[in-house]
Protein backbone atom coordinates (compact mmCIF):
# COMPACT_ATOMS: atom_id res chain seq x y z
CA UNK A 1 0.00 0.00 0.00
CA UNK A 2 1.26 3.03 -0.93
CA UNK A 3 1.88 6.05 1.98
CA UNK A 4 0.04 9.33 2.16
CA UNK A 5 2.59 11.29 0.57
CA UNK A 6 3.66 9.06 -2.55
CA UNK A 7 -0.42 8.22 -3.26
CA UNK A 8 -0.58 12.55 -3.46
CA UNK A 9 2.19 12.69 -5.70
CA UNK A 10 1.25 9.90 -7.89
CA UNK A 11 -2.25 11.82 -7.96
CA UNK A 12 -0.93 14.54 -9.49
CA UNK A 13 1.34 12.93 -11.68
CA UNK A 14 -1.57 10.96 -13.05
CA UNK A 15 -3.33 14.50 -13.69
CA UNK A 16 -0.32 16.52 -15.00
CA UNK A 17 -0.16 13.14 -17.26
CA UNK A 18 -3.79 13.38 -18.56
CA UNK A 19 -3.53 16.62 -19.21
CA UNK A 20 -0.40 16.09 -21.84
CA UNK A 21 -2.12 13.42 -22.83
CA UNK A 22 -5.19 16.05 -24.09
CA UNK A 23 -2.48 18.03 -25.40
CA UNK A 24 -0.75 15.50 -27.25
CA UNK A 25 -4.02 14.40 -28.53
CA UNK A 26 -4.81 17.71 -30.27
CA UNK A 27 -1.06 18.61 -30.97
CA UNK A 28 -1.67 18.21 -34.82
CA UNK A 29 -5.52 17.50 -35.29
CA UNK A 30 -4.96 15.52 -38.69
CA UNK A 31 -2.73 13.14 -37.06
CA UNK A 32 -5.55 12.82 -34.32
CA UNK A 33 -8.40 12.81 -36.77
CA UNK A 34 -6.82 9.41 -38.88
CA UNK A 35 -6.47 7.55 -35.35
CA UNK A 36 -10.07 7.17 -35.28
CA UNK A 37 -11.80 4.13 -35.04
CA UNK A 38 -14.21 4.30 -37.80
CA UNK A 39 -13.67 2.07 -40.84
CA UNK A 40 -14.30 5.15 -43.02
CA UNK A 41 -10.96 6.22 -42.06
CA UNK A 42 -9.29 2.99 -41.14
CA UNK A 43 -9.74 1.33 -44.39
CA UNK A 44 -7.42 3.96 -45.86
CA UNK A 45 -4.88 4.37 -43.11
CA UNK A 46 -4.25 0.80 -43.14
CA UNK A 47 -3.29 0.63 -46.73
CA UNK A 48 -2.15 4.50 -46.90
CA UNK A 49 0.32 4.48 -49.55
CA UNK A 50 -1.91 2.97 -52.07
CA UNK A 51 -4.59 6.13 -51.47
CA UNK A 52 -2.01 8.77 -52.48
CA UNK A 53 -3.53 10.68 -49.52
CA UNK A 54 -2.73 14.41 -48.94
CA UNK A 55 -4.48 16.64 -46.47
CA UNK A 56 -4.18 20.29 -45.19
CA UNK A 57 -5.83 21.52 -42.42
CA UNK A 58 -5.99 25.26 -41.41
CA UNK A 59 -7.05 26.46 -37.73
CA UNK A 60 -8.85 29.96 -37.72
CA UNK A 61 -8.79 31.98 -34.45
CA UNK A 62 -10.40 35.51 -34.10
CA UNK A 63 -9.08 37.78 -31.78
CA UNK A 64 -9.51 41.71 -31.71
CA UNK A 65 -10.98 41.61 -34.91
CA UNK A 66 -7.69 40.05 -36.07
CA UNK A 67 -7.52 36.27 -38.19
CA UNK A 68 -4.96 33.84 -37.23
CA UNK A 69 -3.95 31.20 -39.02
CA UNK A 70 -2.87 27.56 -37.74
CA UNK A 71 -1.56 25.34 -40.58
CA UNK A 72 -1.16 21.46 -40.38
CA UNK A 73 -0.46 18.77 -43.45
CA UNK A 74 -0.13 15.65 -43.42
CA UNK A 75 1.59 13.87 -46.60
CA UNK A 76 1.64 16.99 -48.57
CA UNK A 77 3.81 17.40 -51.28
CA UNK A 78 4.04 19.60 -54.27
CA UNK A 79 6.20 17.04 -55.90
CA UNK A 80 4.19 14.06 -55.73
CA UNK A 81 1.03 14.59 -58.46
CA UNK A 82 -2.42 13.87 -58.31
CA UNK A 83 -4.97 14.92 -60.79
CA UNK A 84 -7.49 17.67 -59.68
CA UNK A 85 -10.30 17.04 -61.97
CA UNK A 86 -12.62 19.73 -61.58
CA UNK A 87 -10.84 21.57 -58.65
CA UNK A 88 -9.39 23.65 -61.48
CA UNK A 89 -12.77 25.65 -61.48
CA UNK A 90 -12.34 27.76 -58.39
CA UNK A 91 -9.22 29.73 -59.79
CA UNK A 92 -10.88 29.80 -63.80
CA UNK A 93 -14.45 30.99 -62.50
CA UNK A 94 -12.12 33.99 -60.36
CA UNK A 95 -10.10 34.70 -63.10
CA UNK A 96 -13.37 35.12 -65.07
CA UNK A 97 -14.15 37.48 -63.01
CA UNK A 98 -11.08 39.34 -63.46
CA UNK A 99 -10.86 39.84 -66.92
CA UNK A 100 -14.44 40.72 -67.65
CA UNK A 101 -12.97 43.84 -64.96
CA UNK A 102 -10.59 44.10 -67.89
CA UNK A 103 -13.13 44.91 -70.86
CA UNK A 104 -15.21 48.18 -70.54
CA UNK A 105 -18.97 47.89 -69.80
CA UNK A 106 -18.81 44.31 -69.09
CA UNK A 107 -20.18 42.56 -66.24
CA UNK A 108 -21.25 39.46 -64.62
CA UNK A 109 -24.69 39.39 -66.47
CA UNK A 110 -23.18 40.58 -70.39
CA UNK A 111 -24.13 37.75 -72.39
CA UNK A 112 -21.63 36.03 -74.38
CA UNK A 113 -21.10 32.94 -77.12
CA UNK A 114 -18.25 30.71 -78.19
CA UNK A 115 -17.57 29.76 -81.66
CA UNK A 116 -19.69 26.72 -82.40
CA UNK A 117 -21.39 26.71 -78.69
CA UNK A 118 -25.39 25.76 -78.33
CA UNK A 119 -26.41 28.73 -76.59
CA UNK A 120 -25.42 32.53 -75.30
CA UNK A 121 -24.89 32.55 -71.46
CA UNK A 122 -23.07 35.17 -69.01
CA UNK A 123 -20.27 34.33 -66.50
CA UNK A 124 -23.11 35.09 -63.44
CA UNK A 125 -25.05 32.00 -65.15
CA UNK A 126 -21.47 29.76 -66.05
CA UNK A 127 -19.95 30.50 -62.46
CA UNK A 128 -23.25 29.51 -60.99
CA UNK A 129 -23.60 25.91 -62.28
CA UNK A 130 -19.67 25.16 -62.01
CA UNK A 131 -20.16 25.32 -58.18
CA UNK A 132 -23.61 24.21 -57.74
CA UNK A 133 -23.45 20.52 -59.90
CA UNK A 134 -19.68 21.00 -61.29
CA UNK A 135 -20.88 21.46 -64.88
CA UNK A 136 -17.73 20.96 -67.49
CA UNK A 137 -19.68 22.87 -70.16
CA UNK A 138 -19.52 26.12 -67.24
CA UNK A 139 -15.46 25.68 -67.40
CA UNK A 140 -15.02 25.07 -71.15
CA UNK A 141 -16.72 28.13 -71.74
CA UNK A 142 -14.61 30.19 -68.92
CA UNK A 143 -11.74 28.70 -70.16
CA UNK A 144 -11.84 30.09 -73.52
CA UNK A 145 -13.01 33.31 -72.34
CA UNK A 146 -9.52 33.43 -70.79
CA UNK A 147 -7.32 30.61 -72.54
CA UNK A 148 -3.98 28.77 -70.61
CA UNK A 149 -1.77 32.30 -70.46
CA UNK A 150 -3.69 34.15 -68.54
CA UNK A 151 -5.25 31.56 -66.21
CA UNK A 152 -1.28 30.59 -65.14
CA UNK A 153 0.35 33.66 -65.94
CA UNK A 154 -2.15 35.47 -63.02
CA UNK A 155 -2.28 32.53 -60.51
CA UNK A 156 1.64 33.24 -60.79
CA UNK A 157 1.54 36.87 -60.40
CA UNK A 158 -0.03 36.64 -57.12
CA UNK A 159 2.27 34.25 -55.66
CA UNK A 160 0.82 31.10 -56.37
CA UNK A 161 2.96 28.36 -57.37
CA UNK A 162 2.63 24.76 -58.01
CA UNK A 163 -0.19 24.92 -60.66
CA UNK A 164 -0.34 24.68 -64.17
CA UNK A 165 -3.63 24.51 -66.09
CA UNK A 166 -3.47 23.45 -69.58
CA UNK A 167 -6.64 21.79 -70.96
CA UNK A 168 -10.52 21.81 -70.64
CA UNK A 169 -12.25 18.84 -69.43
CA UNK A 170 -13.96 15.71 -71.33
CA UNK A 171 -14.08 17.24 -74.29
CA UNK A 172 -12.37 16.06 -77.53
CA UNK A 173 -9.01 18.47 -78.66
CA UNK A 174 -9.44 19.51 -74.80
CA UNK A 175 -5.55 20.67 -74.75
CA UNK A 176 -5.95 23.01 -77.74
CA UNK A 177 -3.62 26.05 -77.35
CA UNK A 178 -5.85 28.11 -79.32
CA UNK A 179 -9.48 29.45 -77.72
CA UNK A 180 -12.34 30.36 -79.73
CA UNK A 181 -13.81 33.83 -80.96
CA UNK A 182 -16.11 35.43 -78.74
CA UNK A 183 -18.83 37.24 -79.27
CA UNK A 184 -19.59 40.00 -76.62
CA UNK A 185 -23.32 41.43 -76.56
CA UNK A 186 -22.76 45.04 -75.58
CA UNK A 187 -26.69 45.71 -76.10
CA UNK A 188 -29.76 44.86 -78.37
CA UNK A 189 -27.98 46.07 -81.21
CA UNK A 190 -23.77 46.27 -80.79
CA UNK A 191 -21.28 43.59 -80.13
CA UNK A 192 -18.22 43.11 -79.86
CA UNK A 193 -15.69 40.27 -80.98
CA UNK A 194 -12.90 38.76 -78.82
CA UNK A 195 -10.60 36.90 -81.73
CA UNK A 196 -8.74 33.37 -81.30
CA UNK A 197 -6.14 33.91 -78.26
CA UNK A 198 -2.28 31.29 -79.12
CA UNK A 199 -1.22 30.26 -76.20
CA UNK A 200 1.98 28.93 -75.09
CA UNK A 201 2.77 24.94 -76.13
CA UNK A 202 2.14 22.85 -73.45
CA UNK A 203 4.87 21.53 -71.80
CA UNK A 204 5.61 18.25 -69.82
CA UNK A 205 5.48 18.02 -66.38
CA UNK A 206 8.39 17.41 -64.33
CA UNK A 207 6.62 15.67 -61.04
CA UNK A 208 6.80 12.67 -59.49
CA UNK A 209 4.10 9.81 -59.51
CA UNK A 210 2.77 11.33 -63.09
CA UNK A 211 2.29 7.73 -64.76
CA UNK A 212 -0.02 5.76 -62.33
CA UNK A 213 -1.53 2.17 -62.32
CA UNK A 214 -0.74 -0.76 -64.42
CA UNK A 215 -2.99 -0.23 -67.57
CA UNK A 216 -5.29 2.02 -69.23
CA UNK A 217 -8.50 1.89 -71.46
CA UNK A 218 -7.55 4.12 -74.50
CA UNK A 219 -9.91 6.27 -76.50
CA UNK A 220 -10.57 3.12 -78.88
CA UNK A 221 -11.85 1.19 -75.88
CA UNK A 222 -8.76 -1.35 -76.18
CA UNK A 223 -6.67 -2.15 -72.40
CA UNK A 224 -3.62 -0.90 -72.67
CA UNK A 225 -1.80 -2.61 -70.02
CA UNK A 226 1.37 0.36 -69.34
CA UNK A 227 0.58 3.18 -66.74
CA UNK A 228 -1.65 6.26 -67.31
CA UNK A 229 0.38 9.14 -68.13
CA UNK A 230 -0.72 12.31 -66.52
CA UNK A 231 2.03 14.42 -68.00
CA UNK A 232 0.56 16.71 -70.02
CA UNK A 233 -2.52 17.13 -67.35
CA UNK A 234 -3.37 19.65 -65.08
CA UNK A 235 -1.59 20.15 -62.10
CA UNK A 236 -2.83 22.01 -58.89
CA UNK A 237 -1.30 21.15 -55.88
CA UNK A 238 -2.69 21.02 -52.22
CA UNK A 239 -0.72 24.10 -51.22
CA UNK A 240 -2.01 26.03 -54.52
CA UNK A 241 -5.83 24.70 -54.01
CA UNK A 242 -5.51 26.25 -49.93
CA UNK A 243 -3.88 29.52 -51.05
CA UNK A 244 -6.83 30.24 -53.68
CA UNK A 245 -8.88 29.81 -51.56
CA UNK A 246 -7.48 31.91 -48.68
CA UNK A 247 -7.14 34.40 -50.80
CA UNK A 248 -10.89 34.52 -51.69
CA UNK A 249 -12.01 34.23 -48.44
CA UNK A 250 -9.38 36.12 -46.76
CA UNK A 251 -8.16 38.45 -49.19
CA UNK A 252 -7.41 41.25 -45.95
CA UNK A 253 -4.38 38.80 -45.31
CA UNK A 254 -2.59 38.90 -48.18
CA UNK A 255 -0.77 41.79 -50.06
CA UNK A 256 -2.51 43.94 -52.49
CA UNK A 257 -0.38 42.09 -55.33
CA UNK A 258 -1.40 39.02 -54.31
CA UNK A 259 -4.80 39.36 -53.74
CA UNK A 260 -7.53 38.74 -56.90
CA UNK A 261 -9.09 42.14 -58.23
CA UNK A 262 -12.09 41.40 -57.30
CA UNK A 263 -15.06 44.30 -56.91
CA UNK A 264 -17.07 43.72 -53.79
CA UNK A 265 -19.96 42.92 -55.69
CA UNK A 266 -18.41 40.07 -57.45
CA UNK A 267 -16.51 38.66 -54.26
CA UNK A 268 -20.05 38.47 -52.33
CA UNK A 269 -21.62 36.97 -56.05
CA UNK A 270 -18.70 34.57 -55.81
CA UNK A 271 -19.12 33.64 -52.33
CA UNK A 272 -22.93 33.12 -52.63
CA UNK A 273 -22.06 30.78 -55.82
CA UNK A 274 -19.60 28.31 -53.89
CA UNK A 275 -22.16 27.92 -50.75
CA UNK A 276 -25.18 27.47 -52.75
CA UNK A 277 -26.86 24.13 -52.65
CA UNK A 278 -28.27 22.75 -56.01
CA UNK A 279 -31.67 22.72 -54.62
CA UNK A 280 -31.27 26.62 -54.19
CA UNK A 281 -29.75 27.05 -57.65
CA UNK A 282 -33.52 25.08 -58.81
CA UNK A 283 -31.55 21.78 -59.41
CA UNK A 284 -33.58 18.28 -58.68
CA UNK A 285 -32.49 17.47 -54.95
CA UNK A 286 -33.60 14.23 -55.49
CA UNK A 287 -31.00 13.84 -58.61
CA UNK A 288 -28.76 16.65 -56.96
CA UNK A 289 -28.85 16.62 -53.02
CA UNK A 290 -27.17 18.96 -50.97
CA UNK A 291 -24.02 16.73 -51.01
CA UNK A 292 -23.72 15.90 -54.38
CA UNK A 293 -20.64 18.26 -54.53
CA UNK A 294 -19.96 18.70 -51.04
CA UNK A 295 -17.35 15.80 -50.10
CA UNK A 296 -16.25 16.74 -46.36
CA UNK A 297 -18.81 16.24 -42.90
CA UNK A 298 -21.96 15.21 -45.76
CA UNK A 299 -20.87 13.20 -48.71
CA UNK A 300 -21.79 10.17 -47.89
CA UNK A 301 -25.18 10.77 -47.39
CA UNK A 302 -28.14 12.48 -48.95
CA UNK A 303 -30.04 14.28 -46.26
CA UNK A 304 -29.92 17.51 -45.89
CA UNK A 305 -27.06 20.39 -44.86
CA UNK A 306 -28.10 21.81 -41.93
CA UNK A 307 -28.88 25.42 -42.22
CA UNK A 308 -26.41 26.36 -39.50
CA UNK A 309 -23.53 25.08 -41.51
CA UNK A 310 -21.82 26.32 -44.51
CA UNK A 311 -19.67 25.20 -46.66
CA UNK A 312 -17.64 26.90 -49.29
CA UNK A 313 -15.64 25.00 -51.64
CA UNK A 314 -15.33 22.99 -54.81
CA UNK A 315 -14.51 19.45 -55.54
CA UNK A 316 -13.13 17.18 -58.36
CA UNK A 317 -13.50 13.63 -59.04
CA UNK A 318 -12.28 11.71 -62.02
CA UNK A 319 -9.43 9.39 -62.84
CA UNK A 320 -10.15 7.17 -59.98
CA UNK A 321 -8.88 10.99 -57.54
CA UNK A 322 -10.84 12.47 -54.90
CA UNK A 323 -10.40 15.54 -54.09
CA UNK A 324 -11.93 18.65 -52.09
CA UNK A 325 -11.04 22.23 -51.05
CA UNK A 326 -13.33 23.67 -48.34
CA UNK A 327 -14.05 27.05 -46.17
CA UNK A 328 -16.38 25.15 -43.27
CA UNK A 329 -18.23 27.54 -41.11
CA UNK A 330 -20.42 26.74 -38.30
CA UNK A 331 -22.63 29.91 -37.45
CA UNK A 332 -24.11 28.17 -34.38
CA UNK A 333 -21.05 27.19 -32.38
CA UNK A 334 -18.66 29.73 -34.05
CA UNK A 335 -16.28 26.98 -35.26
CA UNK A 336 -14.17 27.86 -39.01
CA UNK A 337 -11.73 26.14 -40.74
CA UNK A 338 -10.33 25.21 -44.18
CA UNK A 339 -9.47 21.97 -45.61
CA UNK A 340 -8.02 20.31 -48.35
CA UNK A 341 -7.69 16.95 -49.13
CA UNK A 342 -7.22 13.90 -52.10
CA UNK A 343 -7.21 10.17 -52.15
CA UNK A 344 -6.81 8.09 -55.00
CA UNK A 345 -9.51 4.93 -55.27
CA UNK A 346 -8.41 2.85 -58.22
CA UNK A 347 -8.21 -0.31 -56.60
CA UNK A 348 -7.52 -2.44 -59.99
CA UNK A 349 -5.11 -0.26 -61.10
CA UNK A 350 -6.68 0.48 -64.28
CA UNK A 351 -7.69 3.87 -65.36
CA UNK A 352 -10.79 5.22 -67.54
CA UNK A 353 -12.67 1.98 -67.20
CA UNK A 354 -14.96 3.77 -65.02
CA UNK A 355 -14.01 1.51 -61.63
CA UNK A 356 -13.16 3.46 -58.90
CA UNK A 357 -14.22 3.12 -55.14
CA UNK A 358 -16.03 6.52 -54.61
CA UNK A 359 -19.13 5.84 -52.96
CA UNK A 360 -17.40 2.68 -51.08
CA UNK A 361 -14.20 4.44 -49.57
CA UNK A 362 -13.42 7.65 -51.67
CA UNK A 363 -16.21 9.76 -50.64
CA UNK A 364 -16.33 7.62 -46.67
CA UNK A 365 -12.89 8.98 -45.82
CA UNK A 366 -13.33 12.92 -46.91
CA UNK A 367 -16.60 12.73 -44.80
CA UNK A 368 -15.45 11.57 -42.20
CA UNK A 369 -12.19 13.49 -41.82
CA UNK A 370 -14.42 16.35 -42.10
CA UNK A 371 -16.81 15.43 -39.42
CA UNK A 372 -13.33 14.21 -36.86
CA UNK A 373 -11.29 17.78 -37.45
CA UNK A 374 -15.13 20.05 -36.69
CA UNK A 375 -15.44 17.18 -34.02
CA UNK A 376 -12.25 18.15 -32.46
CA UNK A 377 -12.49 21.75 -33.13
CA UNK A 378 -16.07 21.58 -30.97
CA UNK A 379 -14.96 19.86 -28.49
CA UNK A 380 -11.89 22.69 -28.01
CA UNK A 381 -14.51 25.22 -28.23
CA UNK A 382 -16.46 23.60 -25.02
CA UNK A 383 -12.73 23.44 -22.64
Amino acid sequence: MLSKPISIIFFLLLIISCKEKSKIEFSHPIESALKATSPKIKNVIDSINAYEVQIKFTQIRRENNEVFFTDYDFQTNKNNYFYPASTVKLPVAILALEEINKIPDVSLHTKFYIEGDTIETTVAKEITKIFAVSDNDAYNRLFEFLGQDTINQSLHKKGIENVRISHRLSIDDADNITTKPIVIYMNDSTTRIRERRSNATIKPLVLNNLKKGKGYINEDDELLKEPFDFSFKNYYSIDAQHEVLKRIIFPEKFKKEERFNLSATQRDFLLNAMHTLPREARYDSTEYYDSYVKFFMFGDHQKPIPNTIEIYNKVGYAYGTLTDCAYIRDSTNTIEFLLTATILVNNNQIFNDNTYEYDTIGIPFLAELGRQLYDQELQQKKQ
